[in-house]
């Protein structure tokens, strides 16, 4: 069974975030292109920072915020970063949440879809491509960047998507779901 895992990456109250994740939720979810999907809100997740005492990589938790953590990033076939550009860059949480764990994201595509104002969150999403490939994960080309974001939100909360970042998303998709069964030979046991 073929699961991806969609990470809210902001937490911020008032956030644009959450619009953005629910719609690309529902989109991923009529793609069926994995046979389930979920949302994980860092925001409701609330894992503090770094605080396991041993290294990631020896998988020795002893806190149970971490074993729940790793238990989601553990069972997920592939990732969509829903993400904004905070100072150029990624946000805090999510680099939290990604060094909570190591092995658990090894030979996973991630497709980023990331939101700002004229940059659209595009130099954050350059950014954590460095971060993901240190731990195996393959960065998809194929993304979403959605420029002016608020613009897009109605006083209902809802995102109203125009046709390129319908596009995008098919593409993002279509390639996830791709890249996922081709590194599935990895994630198997040895």
């Amino acid at each position: 069974m073929s699961k991806l895992v969609i990470i809210l990456a902001s937490t911020r109250p008032g956030r644009v975030g959450l619009p953005v994740a629910l719609w690309i939720d529902a989109l991923a979810r009529e793609h069926g292109g994995f046979e389930e999907v979920e949302l994980v809100d860092l925001a409701e997740r609330n894992l503090p920072f770094m605080d396991e005492p041993n290294h990631p990589r020896l998988r020795q938790y002893v806190h149970q915020h971490t074993l729940d953590w790793s238990a989601t990033v553990d069972g997920a076939d592939a990732f969509l970063f829903v993400m904004p550009e905070y100072n150029h860059g990624y946000s805090a949480p999510l680099k939290n949440a990604i060094d909570f764990l190591h092995q658990e994201w090894c030979y996973k595509p991630v497709g980023l879809v990331s939101y700002g104002a004229v940059a659209a969150g595009t130099r954050a999403a350059q950014m954590i491509k460095q971060v993901v490939t240190t731990l195996k994960m393959t960065p998809l080309t194929d993304a979403v960047s959605i420029p002016f974001v608020t613009q897009l939100v109605g006083e209902d909360g809802t995102l109203s998507p125009n046709d390129v970042m319908l596009s995008s998303a098919k593409a993002m998709l279509d390639e996830l779901k791709r890249v996922s069964q081709a590194l599935l030979p990895l994630r198997l046991p040895a």
